[in-house]
């Protein structure tokens, strides 16, 4: 039959789109929604490209809620997430775009974008980077994490800080408090300080602090970024970094 096809079309954009499918199939009878389904279903056979169309379609529309929602999350906490005197601040204290960097010491992809970052700071001289304490590999990291803010807490002005950060981060092994300690005392802090202050409130205010950030922009994994207004999520190389660092330095999608 000659209107197999329109109808068919017409269904199936009607039931991709929303249309109340299921509240007026009750109007018709048994064989009717046979016919209907069956009708479908063979249109779909033959023009299996359509469900291509559709999955690229929704890929489109989830990756554009997801950035509304990240956008949101950020404007909400961004005095908190740039600003706040937990993270450890490196680069230019005072740059026109920040990228602030989510990581676990026990995360293998953190080990390459630290080499990520290290580049982009020396690239961009226009560039503020702040680093986030983000365990979330296990009981090792958390240890880990804990010396990095006791670290961060004798070291405000992040260089001490930054070489603790290469020697753990970059080293073999598990992280954990001795893997930790041995690389704080390698860049010369104090080490009774450390032992002290890293079961101290602060440390597991910060924590707690980087944990709801975190969450609030949907982040479940390491390395996550947040860039400008946009939050990466993986390792994404860096290439990908300096294009969103451009992005955000020009306030455009496409610069």
């Amino acid at each position: 039959m000659s209107f197999r096809r329109p109808l068919a079309s017409t269904l199936l954009a009607l039931a991709l789109c929303g249309a109340p499918l299921a509240a007026s199939a009750q109007s018709f009878t048994e064989p009717q929604r046979g016919e209907i389904e069956s009708i479908v279903k063979n249109y779909l056979l033959t023009h299996p490209e359509i469900l291509e169309e559709v999955s690229a379609e929704l890929g489109k529309r989830q990756a554009k809620a997801e950035a509304e929602k990240h956008a949101t999350a950020v404007a909400t906490n961004s005095e908190t997430i740039f600003n706040s005197p937990r993270g450890v601040t490196l680069g230019n204290h005072n740059g026109d775009v920040n990228l602030v960097e989510f990581f676990d010491y026990n995360c293998g992809y953190c080990k390459h974008a630290m080499a990520d970052m290290l580049a982009l700071m020396k690239a961009d001289p226009k560039l503020r980077v702040v680093l986030k304490e983000f365990p979330v590999l296990g009981p090792g990291s958390v240890e880990a994490a804990k010396v990095a803010v006791a670290v961060r807490m004798q070291d405000p002005d992040g260089k001490k800080y930054l070489d603790f950060h290469q020697k753990l981060l970059g080293g073999r092994g598990q992280a954990d408090k001795a893997r930790a300690m041995a690389a704080a005392k390698e860049a010369g802090l104090d080490m009774a300080k450390i032992e002290k202050d890293m079961n101290s409130p602060e440390v597991r205010a910060t924590l707690e602090e980087n944990f709801k950030l975190a969450e609030s922009m949907g982040m479940n994994g390491t390395p996550s970024y947040v860039v400008g207004k946009q939050v990466v999520v993986g390792a994404v190389g860096l290439d990908a970094l300096k294009e969103k660092v451009a992005q955000a330095r020009c306030g455009k999608a496409a610069c």
